[in-house]
């Protein structure tokens, strides 16, 4: 994606928004894929929490992907968009047992990180095939706001606790046709996720009847120049000859299924803005853009870095700018970065924001959510609308006062 290809998409439709590239998802999915060719089962199941928009969900389904769900609605979503059920994996967390009741019932891959559930699920439909997630009690990432694997995570069933699901399965009867875990976002270490892959390989050891093993995701992107990303390739290199070898341990050729979202839609995804204003105080200089923490809530979130870009003047003189939001609040997208020169009217693009971006995005302060637009085969499809006044009002219902 070229400046021009985007000004000329924040021209036509306007800003703020939300462009995003279907060859940079195909390119990182056939990478994954390829990573892993010494696999014989290889599983893609696209978190759809990262990007949930119909059109993107089509995309990996014309490429033979699978999708990773956390909600009834996500399954729904991805039903919509032509997924079989058999290729629907759902990972909820802390939802009612009724919930998982009506996802099973659509065909769906049930997926259980908790003791209680799975008892009770257990004992109403033993026939019905579950994966059982497991906390290996690992970071494999570095932030503990998107690490998940840790001990005092809510994710998962503790490697503890083995003892006692062991029980619950066999008093039960119910069928475990796949292990689980995931560690967490931003793997930095390959050397952890492949000891919390023993973890999980010991685990499926008390299963006889598997079909597939999980290992998640978390892939960590560069998010700028000369950032630091899991090496796919070692990963892939190192990990498939352990599972292979396990394989054969286990006497069944086994699904290796991974569950990436960031990885796959991150780097295809920019956020444009417009500069509203330009701001000299006594010691900064702020960029004023129509946007917010309602539309991009990660660098407030989680402390999170995306590049930005004046992509109306890339060869100005550089300058420290403060990149700030219009809602009526702290929301500050970078502190004192060097960007170049910035005047009131230019578009900015915030890089890496295809994944948990638009998908975090709100109403806050009553603003409209920005459109989404996906460059497919060189044509700029605009593939969600930008909000209205009406739809601030839909679900509103006014009373006589």
């Amino acid at each position: 994606m070229n400046n021009n290809t985007l000004l000329n998409i924040a021209k036509e439709f306007g800003s703020p928004v939300y462009v995003y590239d279907a060859d940079t998802i195909i390119n990182q999915y056939k990478r994954l894929t390829n990573a892993f060719n010494k696999v014989k089962n290889l599983k893609l199941n696209y978190a759809v929490k990262a990007l949930s928009n119909i059109s993107i969900l089509k995309l990996f389904n014309s490429l033979g992907s699978g999708i990773d769900t956390v909600s009834i609605q996500e399954v729904q979503l991805g039903l919509k968009a032509g997924f079989k059920p058999e290729r629907i994996i759902f990972t909820p967390n802390g939802v009612s047992l009724e919930e998982i009741e009506s996802v099973a019932k659509l065909g769906v891959q049930i997926n259980i990180d908790n003791l209680s559930i799975l008892e009770q699920f257990g004992t109403k439909y033993p026939n019905i095939p579950v994966c059982i997630r497991i906390n290996p009690h690992v970071m494999a990432g570095g932030n503990t706001n998107i690490s998940v694997g840790h001990i005092d995570s809510k994710f998962g069933i503790s490697i503890h606790q083995i003892p006692l699901l062991i029980r619950i399965v066999e008093n039960t009867g119910m069928h475990i046709n796949g292990i689980h875990m995931h560690t967490g976002s931003d793997i930095l270490d390959i050397d952890v996720f492949l000891y919390a892959s023993e973890i999980l390989f010991e685990t499926a050891k008390n299963f006889k009847n598997l079909d597939f093993i999980d290992f998640g995701s978390g892939f960590k992107v560069p998010y700028k120049p000369g950032d630091i990303e899991t090496n796919i390739e070692e990963l892939g290199k190192k990990l498939s000859k352990r599972f292979n070898d396990f394989c054969k341990s286990y006497g069944k050729d086994l699904t290796l299924a991974f569950e990436p979202g960031k990885f796959l839609v991150s780097e295809a995804g920019v956020f444009l803005a417009k500069v509203n204003v330009v701001k000299q105080t006594t010691s900064t200089v702020f960029a004023q853009v129509d946007s917010g923490f309602n539309h991009l809530i990660r660098p407030m979130l989680y402390g999170s870095q995306h590049e930005i870009l004046n992509i109306s003047n890339p060869k100005g003189r550089e300058r420290f700018y403060s990149v700030v939001g219009y809602i009526c609040e702290t929301d500050t997208f970078a502190n004192n970065r060097r960007i170049n020169e910035i005047n009131q009217g230019d578009i900015l693009c915030f890089k890496n924001a295809g994944a948990y971006c638009y998908s975090m995005a709100s109403n806050y302060n009553s603003r409209y959510r920005p459109a989404e637009v996906l460059i497919h085969k060189g044509e700029a499809h605009l593939i969600r609308k930008r909000e209205t006044f009406d739809d601030i009002l839909n679900n509103q219902l006014e009373i006589s006062i």
